[in-house]
This record gives C-alpha cells, sequence and structure tokens, in this order.
C-alpha cells in the first residue's frame, strides 16, 4: 500500500471552465473546502468526503447523481500515471486512451495517479433542497425513482428487513442544489463513538426495531425542506469510529448492481433472502444507476445498487456467497472498492472484460509490479 496523503497540492484552477487540476493526494474534503464557498461543487462525490482524488479515480466512484452525470471518471479529462517501469505518462480520452479506461476503477493496478484534471460544477448556494418521499414497498421506491428521474439527486434508505407486502419500504431522498441561501460550510464538529458496542446488541431484534422506528419516523406525506449539503451527502462523516457500532468484530461491507431488467426480481430475491437471516443492515442504501462507461472495471451498470453492511462473524460468509449467486445470476456484479471476500469466479461473472483489463496492464509494464490482497484473490496477475 502507497499512502499518497502528502501528495495534496493544488496545481491549476480555470474559474470560468470549473477545471482544476491538483495531486492525487487532495481529498475530497479539501477541494469542498476550498472551493464551495467560491459558488463550485464536486460534479460526483461519494457518500464520505474523506477520500482522495485518485483513491475516487481508482474505485471510480459514483453518488446520487448517477443516473443523470454519471460516475467520477466520467468528469476526468486527464491523468499523470507513474508506470511500473518508472516512466511517467499523460493519458487522456485520445491519447493512451486504453490506460486511462484501465486506470478509471481499476483499484490501482495500472500504475500510480499522479495528478489529475477534472471539472467542477457551478452552484449558487452551499445548501440542498430536499424532498423526502416516503414508500410503503419496494415496488412503490422503484416507481418512484422513476418517477423523479430527472432530479439531481436521489437515494433511498430502505428496510432490509421488513417482510411480506412491507417488503422495500423506505424513504427517498431527493435533492437539488439551491437557487439562494448561503455559499458556507459547517464546523467540523464530529462526535466519537467512544467504546465497541457489545456483541449482543447487533441482533433482529434491535435492528428490527431501529429500522420501524426509522421508518414511522419518517414523513407520512412528502416533505420539502432545505438543507446544508455536509448532512444531505455526508451523513456518516459526523459520527467518527461509526464502525464501533458493530462491536469488536467489525463489519462487511456489501454493493451490488443489478441490470434494470432484473431490478425488481433479483431485488426482491436477495431482500427475502436477508430477512430471512435476520441480519439486517441499519444503514442500506439504494440507488438508481444510468448507463455505466467504457472502463473494463468500472462498477456502475444501468440499473440498481443496494449497499449494506453486515456485523462480521464467521457464519456470514455462507450468507454473502448465497447472496453473490443471486447477484451473477440476475447479470449482476460486486463493487471492487467494498470487497473483502470475493471469488474470483464471481468476479469473472461480473466482469466480463477482465482480461482486456490484464492485457492493459502487460502493455504498460503493470504486471508484476502493481498488486494487492485482493488482486490476488481474484486472480489477476
Amino acid at each position: 500500500m502507497l499512502d499518497m496523503a502528502g501528495f495534496d497540492d493544488f496545481i491549476g484552477f480555470d474559474e470560468t471552465t470549473g477545471e482544476l487540476q491538483c495531486a492525487a493526494g487532495i481529498s475530497l474534503a479539501e477541494i469542498l473546502n476550498t472551493f464551495v464557498p467560491r459558488g463550485w461543487f464536486l460534479p460526483v462525490t461519494p457518500g464520505t468526503r474523506y477520500v482522495t482524488v485518485g483513491g475516487a479515480i481508482a474505485s471510480d466512484v459514483h453518488g446520487k447523481n448517477h443516473h443523470g452525470e454519471g460516475s467520477f471518471s466520467q468528469h476526468v479529462l486527464r491523468i499523470d500515471v507513474l508506470l511500473g517501469n518508472g516512466e511517467r505518462v499523460t493519458c487522456d480520452r485520445d491519447t493512451h486512451a486504453d490506460l486511462f479506461e484501465a486506470t478509471c476503477g481499476g483499484m490501482g493496478l495500472t500504475g500510480l495517479i499522479l495528478s489529475a484534471r477534472f471539472r467542477l460544477r457551478r452552484i449558487r448556494s452551499s445548501q440542498i433542497v430536499e424532498t423526502t418521499i416516503k414508500a410503503s414497498d419496494l415496488d412503490a421506491v422503484l416507481a418512484a425513482f422513476a418517477e423523479n428521474a430527472s432530479a439531481t439527486y436521489s437515494v433511498a434508505w430502505i428496510d432490509c428487513l421488513a417482510r411480506g407486502r412491507q417488503l422495500g419500504r423506505s424513504m427517498l431522498m431527493l435533492g437539488e442544489h439551491a437557487d439562494v441561501g448561503p455559499m458556507s460550510l459547517q464546523p467540523d464538529r464530529a462526535l466519537s463513538v467512544p467504546f465497541d458496542a457489545p456483541a449482543w446488541l447487533l441482533n433482529r431484534g434491535t435492528m428490527q426495531a431501529f429500522n420501524s422506528t426509522y421508518y414511522a419516523l419518517g414523513p407520512t406525506i412528502s416533505r420539502l425542506r432545505q438543507v446544508p449539503f455536509e448532512p444531505y451527502f455526508y451523513p456518516l462523516d459526523k459520527l467518527r469510529q461509526w464502525n464501533r457500532l458493530y462491536g469488536r468484530a467489525g463489519f462487511l461491507q456489501y454493493q451490488f448492481v443489478l441490470p434494470t431488467e432484473a431490478g425488481s426480481t433479483g431485488l426482491r430475491a436477495v431482500l427475502n433472502r436477508i430477512a430471512a437471516s435476520g441480519r439486517g443492515s441499519f444503514l442500506a442504501v439504494l440507488k438508481a444507476f444510468g448507463p455505466g462507461n467504457v472502463s473494463p472495471l468500472s462498477f456502475p451498470k444501468a440499473g440498481y445498487t443496494l449497499a449494506l453492511d453486515f456485523h462480521a462473524d464467521a457464519t456470514v460468509f455462507s450468507l454473502l456467497d448465497e447472496l453473490d449467486a443471486m447477484v451473477t445470476d440476475h447479470g449482476g456484479r460486486l463493487y471492487l472498492a467494498k470487497d473483502a471476500r470475493m471469488s474470483a469466479a464471481t468476479f469473472r461473472a461480473g466482469y466480463p472484460r477482465w482480461q482486456e483489463f490484464e492485457n492493459v496492464r502487460a502493455r504498460y509494464h503493470a504486471l508484476g509490479r502493481f498488486a494487492s490482497n485482493q488482486s490476488r484473490r481474484l486472480g489477476l496477475q
């Protein structure tokens, strides 16, 4: 592992176009702190701002606006990469396009990302106009996504322990940048979880109680309000070390995408299996995806993605193996950036262009130079 956080310089910014060039180790938080007061925002942002630009490209992160704006890499104009033979290469969609595409979503396996150039989006306020819609079941929330496809941002919290007629009950949060309002940042007053939660606290009963209460407290009719951008995009950034809520054993993140045509059927099968297992997740997030990009290992594809956290213990792996099979059978795949245990067979089924990715790595001297525990487990060279 290489820590690039020290490479955190701004290199250049064009105030007329919003094009920013920066070192790969700079965090999204630092970009927001610098440019939101000047009227600029990230084109795409994941659910935490504490990731670097290089990590955002290597994971090809997505956000609440993928259905309209695609993933982060689709806004990247140019990347500087240090190859395995020591050569520094500048690549874009015209020059060394194969390296550019493979690096976007390539999990750092093509070379070391040194810097990048991408375009920010202009905003008139740092506030978000949020609309919350309560959906009684899975069909209702999928219909709400479709009815609000023109919304700039959309994301749903879903009760993954609800069963029967309530399967998939959700709250959909839509968002738009406000036309008027302050151009400011919230003070960083994050709380920290002071100790590891006891193992007995995480059981079916407590999670059902939490999910039922959270759903019940949601608005009975659509609610419109204006909020700072931080709680809308980064709710967990206000709670440091929130992983300790899962106890000393920790948790496993699990995120998959299903194509549009299999979305309803596949999500229903997965949610039924999770509910039957009793292994619900406090944080279960459903989003709609638009078309993916041309990168061979990029995760998004047109359809629906569900992200969950599972308490880590010896018995959870068999459940995740079952979910892997369901996802694969419905034409989906798992997110590499959140993977800790996927098999090589599941990887190759979900990413059929993996050999093309390996060929690019071979051309640019990456084989035998850049690897990870994950890449070895997935059968990459």
